[in-house]
């Protein structure tokens, strides 16, 4: 059954039969038991976290860090800084990064579309720092401005010593953090963010051997889900991670997971990971817009109550198998006072899932409810008082008993 507060029973009862056929069930759903040292898994269609593990401890991202320096350069080309066509210079710093590389020399002037495949594809350290170089001059600047724009965008936990994840000192990133941005690039930057899905590049054929991209998940022939990005990392330090995304129907999930032991264990990891969180959830219309939940009481207006909606379709992820302890309430101060305006927020309503994030879901006024006139307003004033009589009558005290005669 749906278990109700006992103030919000009263309200919610119309709208009691609308939930319980969509999730009343039996079970609940399992949670995942990663081996992941920290993970972070969200439901990007209902923005409804999975998952949290150690999510908001800053750790060595590796390669995973690359994204911020790709989105960098998403939001110069989308400010018109840079163009598609647009090339840059290698410097012999860029030239000598070791580690994974698009192998380029001095003399190559690539375009900004081959430096982010390389960087993207190729995990290419040499394609960072010429990025990096490019847009602020030298890295260290670069550098600076990530992590001044990673705090602007949310990401609290996050600072930046370089370009490419390279190991360094105070490098870290959250899970969390490397979310929100994974769900930034595919939002922000749909034009672009299609390459995260692309298996292979080879500058200038010059390097065969680290010329496939590295996301395990690209490789899978899932039946029911297809994956499309978005970046490995490793070190000895970091241990084996991956941003990933992958879509099944209208639903995207995005995880975040690193420390695992081996490219293995992340494959492993990764896929198991996008079979739970498809295949133990699933993404239901609770109320549909407009239909009315609950009844809120009008102080002084023309009507004496005014219907509360959702503004919009409320969907949410909930457990394939639900058990029956899923709640909802209503939260509104009442009564209204007129005038009301159709739209115009007036409470909440408040759906709790087992094991998920409470969904909170405005509720607005059905229509406008002007304020009423003055033989309204007489009526409502006079029923006040005769309310508060009869309560300071019920609540006096009776009057003590005559003694009696002697």
């Amino acid at each position: 059954m749906i278990a109700l507060s006992r103030a919000a029973a009263r309200i919610l009862a119309p709208l009691a039969a609308l939930i319980a056929v969509a999730l009343l069930a039996a079970l609940p759903a399992r949670a995942f038991e990663t081996r992941a040292q920290a993970a972070w898994v969200y439901d990007m269609s209902t923005q409804t976290v999975l998952l949290d593990k150690n999510a908001d401890v800053a750790l060595p991202p590796a390669s995973m860090s690359k994204l911020m320096t790709i989105n960098m350069l998403f939001e110069a080309l989308r400010d018109g800084r840079v163009t598609p066509e647009t090339t840059f210079s290698v410097s012999s710093r860029a030239k000598a990064m070791g580690g994974s590389t698009m192998f380029l020399n001095e003399t190559d002037r690539p375009t900004v579309m081959d430096l982010v495949r390389g960087m993207i594809i190729n995990s290419g350290n040499d394609a960072c720092v010429v990025v990096a170089e490019g847009l602020a001059g030298s890295e260290e600047r670069f550098s600076q401005e990530m992590t001044e724009r990673a705090r602007a965008l949310g990401m609290m936990n996050s600072t930046f010593a370089n370009a490419s994840g390279w190991p360094a000192e105070g490098h870290r990133m959250s899970m969390r953090d490397l979310g929100i941005l994974a769900v930034r690039l595919i939002s922000e930057f749909p034009e672009y963010y299609p390459i995260f899905a692309e298996t292979e590049f080879n500058y200038k054929d010059r390097a065969p051997a680290n010329a496939n991209n590295r996301n395990p998940l690209l490789r899978i022939a899932a039946s029911d889900w297809r994956a499309d990005g978005l970046k490995t990392g490793h070190t000895s330090e970091a241990g084996y991670g991956l941003v990933g995304s992958a879509v099944m129907g209208e639903r995207r999930v995005i995880f975040v997971i690193t420390g695992l032991a081996s490219d293995k264990d992340r494959a492993e990891e990764s896929e198991a990971i996008v079979n739970w969180a498809f295949r133990q959830f699933t993404e239901k219309t609770i109320v549909k817009a407009g239909a009315r939940v609950t009844d809120a009481p009008v102080w002084l207006g023309a009507a004496d109550t005014v219907g509360l909606v959702p503004a919009e379709d409320v969907r949410l992820l909930v457990p394939a198998q639900v058990q029956d302890s899923v709640s909802a309430e209503v939260l509104f101060t009442g009564p209204v006072e007129a005038p009301i305006t159709a739209g115009q927020q007036l409470g909440e309503l408040i759906v709790h899932v087992p094991d998920l994030p409470d969904a909170r879901i405005p509720l607005v006024a059905e229509a406008d409810v002007a304020r009423g006139g003055f033989s309204k307003r007489l009526t409502t004033a006079a029923q006040r008082l005769m309310q508060q009589y009869l309560s300071d009558a019920g609540s006096a005290e009776p009057s003590p008993a005559p003694a009696p005669a002697s």
